[in-house]
């Protein structure tokens, strides 16, 4: 019994203790928080995120604010919570761009002489930025946006040519071309060049001299401020005997133009609308024929001969036309076939051409058409054909391409020159042909491609190079609009930026301009 009871006496004596013992106290986290330009530490006793701390603490984050640590993370002692107040804002302003200057050989002046020829502008462009503001402190602008609100005008300046005479060259016939975007003719000899526009604003698509060579039209490229209107539009000098100023014409947007053999004062042209992206037009692939008062330029009669259409493969490039010398027939050239426009009906047969090839598929934002050349006696057609594949390449990519002629009858079609090259532009004279030959089969579709100039019998035979001689570069693309002199002794062409003539008899080439500005070339009576 006295066991016992000791036994609960000791019992008791340990509950006692325990009720009488201090409970255990929680350990305390010190957090240094870090917001709105001040910094504190305060105890946190009960154990939270970074996130719900802030919110404890009366912190409200905004959409753009940076927290360190993350929101998510647990706090623990001793750590430091940062809060970045970060806004961000628009701001935009006007800049200028400023004006280039370009110093442009012009052979109408003497050496040394200069003359300003067009007047600089300075541009205006609209930059918008991102400001980003950190605990109010601005950042470096981002920029974000430009738009440009005004172009800036480059300053020409007209310079005359080093000093340094060419040798004087025959000139038999009206021999124009343009030169810096203007016009140019030369009569009798090459030392009577004579400046025909002086407004710098030929864009040369067409470039066209009367068969008497005492009319020329041509095309001049919109006004920057009309450029949302139409990208170009037609003109005429009446006279390129006399110093008249060009007179405009009604067509715009003007895609193809030429003289009406056998038709006084009477045109035919083919227009299309400006359209985003390149090649920053849309053909209309039709024509009309205008027969014009040559005083005035003004329209006089106005017949639509092809009516407006999609143009087929790769219609928006647009369809080229040729009339023959007589001005009987009117040849049509797209993508992918040549054929003659039905004109008492102004049908093009697409299903019955003369010649047809496979397409040629540039990959590029432009699209190949065929040059198109007339005999003499407008019984024959000679162009370029897009050939068959000369290895594993798909059709639309072969880069064989060939001279062919066809009768205008559609009695025949036969390749006379074979891989000549994509702008091999063959031509009739009175005789003979010629043409251009790539030097490289595998590397003939760019624009720096290398060719030479080939004359030859017209069924193709006895092809000898005339220019350039062995050694030298080879002529490019610019040289695809080359002319033969009316009396077919002659070949005027631009090689290396300067318009040049080769005799085809002998060979010899003389240089006609210094400045390398040159293109175009037409030759007539």
């Amino acid at each position: 019994m006295k066991s016992f009871n000791r036994l609960m006496f000791l019992l008791l004596t340990l509950v006692t203790a325990a009720a009488c013992t201090p409970r255990a106290q929680q350990t305390q986290l010190l957090v240094s928080l870090v917001a709105d330009g001040r910094e504190r530490t305060i105890p946190q006793d009960v154990p939270l995120t970074v996130g719900e701390f802030l919110r404890q603490e009366g912190i409200e984050l905004g959409p753009l604010d940076e927290v360190n640590p993350p929101e998510f993370s647990q706090i623990t002692d001793g750590m430091r919570v940062t809060v970045v107040r970060v806004t961000e804002t628009t701001e935009c302003e006007q800049q200028e761009i400023p004006r280039r200057q370009q110093r442009v050989l012009n052979e109408s002046l003497q050496p040394g002489e200069e003359r300003l020829g067009q007047a600089g502008q300075n541009g205006i462009e609209e930059i918008c930025y991102r400001i980003v503001s950190r605990d109010g402190v601005r950042q470096q602008p981002i920029p974000i946006n430009r738009t440009l609100i005004q172009a800036a005008q480059d300053e020409v300046i007209y310079v005359g040519p080093p000093t340094g005479e060419l040798d004087p060259v025959p000139i038999t016939g009206t021999l124009a071309y343009i030169n810096n975007s203007n016009a140019w003719i030369i009569r009798e000899s090459s030392t009577t060049k004579r400046l025909l526009t002086d407004t710098g604003d030929l864009d040369g698509r067409v470039f066209s001299l009367s068969s008497n060579g005492r009319q020329l039209i041509f095309t001049r490229e919109a006004d920057i401020n009309e450029r949302d209107t139409f990208f170009n539009r037609l003109a005429l000098i009446t006279d390129t005997t006399r110093s008249d100023s060009p007179l405009p014409m009604l067509p715009e947007n003007v895609l193809y133009a030429d003289w009406v053999p056998g038709r006084t004062d009477t045109i035919a042209y083919s227009t299309g609308e400006i359209a985003s992206g390149a090649p920053g037009w849309l053909a209309y692939n039709d024509l009309w024929i205008m027969r014009f008062d040559p005083l005035s330029g003004s329209s006089l009669d106005l017949d639509q001969v092809v009516e407006r259409s999609t143009g087929g493969l790769y219609g928006w490039w647009g369809t080229n036309f040729a009339w023959s010398p007589d001005g009987s027939k009117l040849a049509w050239a797209r993508a992918d076939r040549v054929g003659l426009v039905d004109l008492t009906s102004g049908a093009i047969n697409e299903e019955s051409p003369l010649i047809s090839y496979a397409v040629f598929n540039t990959r590029q934002p432009w699209s190949w058409r065929a040059n198109l050349s007339w005999s003499p006696d407008s019984t024959l057609l000679m162009t370029t054909v897009h050939g068959d594949p000369i290895g594993s390449e798909p059709p639309e990519t072969s880069p064989a391409f060939h001279v062919a002629i066809a009768d205008s009858n559609g009695a025949f079609a036969a390749e006379v020159v074979q891989n000549a090259g994509i702008w091999s532009a063959p031509k009739y004279s009175t005789t003979q042909i010629a043409y251009l030959r790539a030097r490289d089969l595998s590397n003939s579709i760019s624009e720096t491609a290398e060719y030479d100039l080939v004359v030859a019998d017209r069924d193709g035979s006895n092809a000898r190079v005339v220019f350039p001689s062995n050694g030298q570069p080879g002529l490019t693309r610019q040289a695809v609009t080359f002319t033969w002199s009316p009396d077919g002794t002659q070949i005027a062409f631009v090689y290396q930026g300067n318009l040049w003539v080769v005799d085809v008899l002998s060979g010899v080439a003389h240089q006609l301009t210094l400045d390398g500005g040159a293109s175009n070339p037409v030759w007539t009576q």
